[in-house]
């Protein structure tokens, strides 16, 4: 087993870490049609255990633009309310007792612009993170070197192994803000 091989094992799980990581944030930027994920972030103090609200109840988007959360206990009604005007939504609740809708509003062109930014930006950040993982690798390989592990061609063929790898993420990171700011811009 080539000791370059656990470094490449290591450099796949952090960038793979690190686009799970942008995905899941990506769940919570509010787009203009109404989807479930945006909730994943929401967490209901549920007899003193914050508990993420898909646990807690059914949601679901019967219309484009209208979230549905059908509470399993209707005693939290409340309590999901709250949350739901504490969290970054920006959306406001309504409850009949039973359920809880949330109506989705349509994003202004401004709103638009300032969340493609941000999307932009957690792109950006992501890259950054690939870059220094990128970095942490090849500094291990070019150590391996040193102590004699890895000839010249060695390291040189596992640091192009590593950019090929980094070129990858980065191709996947921009497609995954690719599509969430078409998301972003539908109206």
């Amino acid at each position: 087993m080539h000791l370059h091989f656990s470094v490449h094992e290591n450099l796949r799980k952090k960038m793979q870490r690190t686009i799970d990581i942008l995905k899941d944030d990506l769940k919570g930027v509010r787009a203009g049609r109404a989807n479930p994920a945006l909730l994943d972030k929401i967490f209901i103090d549920y007899y003193g255990t914050p508990t993420p609200l898909k646990q807690l109840s059914n949601i679901s988007a019967p219309e484009p633009r209208l979230l549905v959360i059908q509470p399993f206990d209707p005693s939290i009604l409340q309590s999901i309310e709250k949350a739901i005007n504490q969290s970054e939504l920006g959306i406001n609740p309504s409850n009949d007792g039973k359920i809880i809708r949330l109506a989705i509003p349509q994003l202004t062109e401004e709103r638009r612009k300032e969340l493609s930014k941000l999307v932009k930006k957690m792109g950006e950040d992501s890259k950054i993170a690939l870059r220094n993982e990128r970095r942490q690798a090849n500094d291990e390989l070019k150590k391996l070197q040193k102590e004699g592990e890895l000839t010249e061609d060695d390291l040189k063929s596992a640091t192009n192994e590593v950019q090929e790898m980094i070129d990858e993420s980065v191709k996947q990171v921009d497609e995954i803000i690719a599509d969430k700011e078409k998301e972003i811009m539908e109206v």
